[in-house]
């Protein structure tokens, strides 16, 4: 996988560093200590996306005991922890556009949408964390209050995340511009929760060519839902199982970081990361075409 990763960052950051070399000014180059760069941004990439993989809980240890002694082979000019978070820092841009790049084009008409919160630290230590002031906000999830961020994403019945987006926690998940963002390219049937019920939001959507279609709660009539549709309905729980994905098998989510930076850039890591996960959760064609023909 090591291998996988490295070829696709590297693809990429030609295409970047070719695009920004032909839009920017040039200018000398500047070097830490007077001495050149030798670690290239495709291996600090690399390193980052390759950390939610590796199963290590804690980066710091993940890059001393694994990257400095079993991968040392393969990044010959490694840096100091101390310089390797700044560098990561300096990369969060490119990994933002790289995780954006591995969104998957196949946008095939039955999607499902849910946001999931990314706490940055416990809730008894709120009003004294500063590290995120100004960026994070208080919110509500289904488990209670958090402090934090929100991710928002949408993917499609192979589990492949097509869309995704990244909010203070106290945006309303019906929010008009964010679902405006996020289903930008979409068609067809939207799948969330009762926390997406909103009769402005609907029209909007089906508007646009995508039926919105959640739950009803005990006061609402069914309107507008086929028979197949609430079948589709009832496998929604795989957009819940990419957000597990995502939070414990890969690590988007933890209470460690000391800069806003460093949160996006390894925010942005896990979802490039999800994108090389073999076992994605999915409802298979055989299912659909039954379902549809029922």
């Amino acid at each position: 996988m090591l291998t996988s990763i490295f070829y696709h960052i590297d693809e990429f950051c030609k295409e970047y560093d070719n695009f920004f070399s032909e839009k920017m000014l040039p200018s000398k180059p500047r070097h830490r200590g007077g001495r050149p760069r030798k670690m290239h941004l495709s291996e600090v990439m690399t390193i980052s996306v390759y950390f939610q993989c590796s199963g290590y809980h804690n980066f710091k240890r993940y890059y001393k005991d694994y990257v400095c002694n079993v991968l040392k082979k393969d990044f010959i000019f490694l840096v100091s922890y101390n310089r390797f978070v700044e560098l990561m820092k300096e990369a969060m841009v490119p990994l933002a556009l790289f995780a954006i790049s591995r969104n998957s084009k196949n946008v095939t008409g039955i999607s499902f949408i849910d946001s999931t919160k990314l706490s940055v630290c416990e809730n008894l230590r709120i009003y004294s964390h500063k590290v995120f002031k100004g960026f994070a906000a208080r919110g509500k999830s289904s488990t209670g209050w958090f402090y934090g961020f929100k991710l928002h994403i949408i993917i499609n019945h192979l589990g492949e995340i097509i869309s995704f987006w990244i909010t203070p926690g106290n945006v309303d998940d019906k929010n008009q511009k964010l679902m405006n963002m996020l289903t930008e390219k979409m068609y067809g049937l939207l799948f969330g929760d009762r926390g997406y019920i909103s009769q402005k939001l609907f029209e909007n959507l089906y508007n646009k060519g995508i039926k919105l279609i959640t739950n009803l709660r005990k006061n609402m009539k069914n309107k507008l839902m086929e028979l197949y549709e609430k079948l589709l309905l009832r496998k929604r729980n795989i957009i819940e199982s990419t957000n597990n994905i995502l939070k414990n098998t890969l690590r988007i989510e933890h209470t460690r970081h000391r800069s806003i930076q460093n949160f996006m850039s390894n925010a942005f890591s896990a979802v490039a990361a999800y994108s090389f996960h073999k076992n994605k959760p999915s409802i298979g064609k055989e299912l659909i075409a039954r379902l549809v023909s029922d």
